[in-house]
């Protein structure tokens, strides 16, 4: 199994390499969102077999952005084991002050990523249609991802038409969680990849508690109740579907 997106910053967990070690050699994919936790990813896939990650700014940190990232960004695109750029996006939740920068640094990291053929991973939070619109005019070549998938089935049809794989996390055991289930229902598995989004969004039975990639597996077995297969189908099929989403060799 891989989980597909994890946050592993020091400041999040008491232990890594306990965290780590609950994995039991299965691939994580640990996401930046900023300077310092890019940085940190990058130590991380030295550090550990399995695992790679991703490094991006993360629309809430637009604030601390700064021309000097892009610079990062494309010195460390090239790692072996760096798969892709994110987390990016658009998140309008809290504020729409800031759209226009959101959107300017949104579009110079898909083009960084074109340039150097890596998969983007993307965060989107009241704000479909804008990420829509960015993604149809932008990404001409490069693998979508669209991280913690959290609009409707109308809408997870109008990504799945530009070839978006939905991240589905722990959100989907929740029991308000009517709309995510109605899009997992209904959509294929082979466009389907689990996440965690450690330490967040922790799945029942464990709702509450710090998050971990190994809890992946009820993300899992949800899946596999919503769609009435077994979970070890989910396991192999989402766990494919990641190694052809993120270039992920065995």
């Amino acid at each position: 199994m891989i989980d597909t997106h994890c946050h592993l910053d020091l400041n999040l967990y008491e232990d890594i390499d306990i965290v780590i070690k609950n994995m039991k050699g299965n691939k994580l994919i640990a996401a930046g969102v900023d300077f310092e936790s890019s940085k940190h990813v990058l130590y991380l896939v030295d550090k550990y077999p399995n695992v790679y990650g991703v490094i991006g700014f993360h629309p809430e940190e637009v604030s601390k952005f700064e021309d000097s990232f892009l610079d990062f960004l494309e010195e460390n695109i090239k790692h072996p084991k760096i798969v892709g750029i994110g987390e990016i996006g658009l998140d309008y939740h809290y504020t729409k002050e800031d759209e226009l920068k959101q959107k300017e640094i949104f579009i110079k990291q898909i083009r960084l990523a074109e340039k150097y053929n890596k998969t983007i991973v993307v965060h989107s939070r009241d704000a479909a249609m804008d990420t829509l619109e960015i993604l149809k005019t932008e990404v001409k070549n490069v693998k979508v991802v669209l991280h913690c998938f959290g609009y409707s089935l109308e809408l997870a049809k109008e990504f799945l038409k530009l070839n978006c794989m939905l991240g589905i996390g722990g959100v989907v055991t929740f029991k308000n969680s009517k709309k995510l289930t109605e899009v997992v229902k209904n959509t294929s598995l082979d466009k389907l990849l689990l996440e965690t989004d450690s330490p967040y969004l922790t799945p029942v039975p464990f709702r509450g508690e710090k998050n971990e990639p190994s809890n992946i597996v009820y993300v899992a077995e949800k899946i596999a109740e919503l769609k009435n297969i077994t979970k070890e189908e989910v396991l192999n099929k989402t766990y494919q579907n990641a190694l052809y989403q993120f270039d992920l060799h065995e």
